[in-house]
């Protein structure tokens, strides 16, 4: 399995079989990814490997121990080492091809955001909208 950021400056391969998935949903997750929740797993530091671009990651870490790693050019997450374990922290996100794994487990529902929390109720696009347009009238209010 590989993997690599946004622009392609970061690349890694994983070895072997990629565990299941989970989704955090707490507010640093969601503020790291902009989104409703952070899709990741973690892998074996003997089954990673950096590929390219490992001088091009900054990371920032709170006082919490909590770390974010990211590509300096593109901005996108990626993996860096779990704290003092064996495993690598790998976003979801950034894997190339079919991904046979799946979403297995969600972390700290309780405080994601109210925003998030319907979404079966919204409209779906299989694509992209037809145009902009579309997209700015499914957004409105009815």
């Amino acid at each position: 399995m590989n993997g690599e950021c946004l622009c392609g400056a970061v690349t890694f391969e994983i070895d072997g079989a990629l565990p299941n998935l989970y989704q955090c949903h707490c507010s640093l997750c969601r503020k790291v990814t902009g989104s409703t929740a952070n899709a990741a797993t973690f892998v074996d530091q003997g089954h990673f490997h950096w590929v390219t671009g490992q001088d091009n990651i900054t990371s920032f870490q709170k006082a919490t121990g909590y770390r974010s790693d990211f590509c300096r050019t593109c901005g996108s997450p990626v993996p860096n080492p779990l704290r003092s374990t064996n495993l690598v922290w790998v976003p979801a996100g950034l894997l190339a091809g079919d991904v046979e794994s799946s979403v297995a487990v969600h972390l700290h529902v309780d405080s994601s955001a109210r925003w998030a929390r319907d979404m079966k109720s919204c409209t779906r696009y299989e694509a992209g909208p037809d145009s902009l347009d579309s997209l700015n009238q499914a957004l409105q209010w009815t």
